[in-house]
């Protein structure tokens, strides 16, 4: 199975596209990016340096992620979200960005993705719904309903998700990378 890339697509140096990959029209990838087999990459995405995009991950358009994320396998990304430097997704994570799914029509620009902070971990099998904020080195218990947003350096798990407690001292590895 080969991979497909648009010719308007802007791949960097050093990047590893694996086999069932799609890119579309109007992506740019930055420099070291490796993606899993069968991604699907939509128009108007820019990946940073350094991103790694597991297998089967969706990313359906109009999205930028940030330098050093890790997408792992499965994860899905609508429209309209942001994902900034440092990020981890665990397997299976899905974003949504439609509050109301077929009960109006929206138009693309009306479509809320989620925002992901710096340095901000997902557990695998969490949901986040239509344009939750997720803080900056906040962490999401595996299997979570994020439903609002998370602040900064907290800890939230469950459906719905609650407050658990602040990220401890030792875990603030973001000092450490920046």
């Amino acid at each position: 199975m080969e991979s497909e890339i648009h010719p308007t697509a802007k791949i960097g140096k050093n990047c590893a596209i694996r086999s069932g990959a799609i890119i579309y029209h109007n992506v740019v990838l930055g420099d070291n990016v490796r993606t899993g087999h069968r991604v699907l990459i939509r128009e108007n995405t820019k990946v940073g340096n350094n991103t790694l995009i597991g297998t089967n991950v969706v990313i359906e358009g109009d999205c930028v992620i940030g330098n050093n994320v890790s997408l792992q396998s499965n994860v899905y990304i609508p429209k309209n979200c942001l994902i900034e430097d440092f990020a981890f997704l665990g397997p299976n994570v899905v974003i949504t960005n439609d509050k109301y799914p077929i009960r109006e029509k929206l138009s693309h620009s009306q479509l809320k993705g989620a925002i992901i902070r710096k340095g901000a971990s997902i557990g695998a099998n969490s949901t986040i719904l239509p344009g939750v904020e997720i803080g900056q080195g906040a962490m999401i218990g595996a299997g979570s309903v994020v439903t609002r947003d998370v602040s900064p350096w907290i800890i939230v798990a469950g459906n719905p998700a609650k407050k658990i407690k602040k990220v401890p001292k030792k875990l603030r590895v973001l000092n450490k990378i920046l």
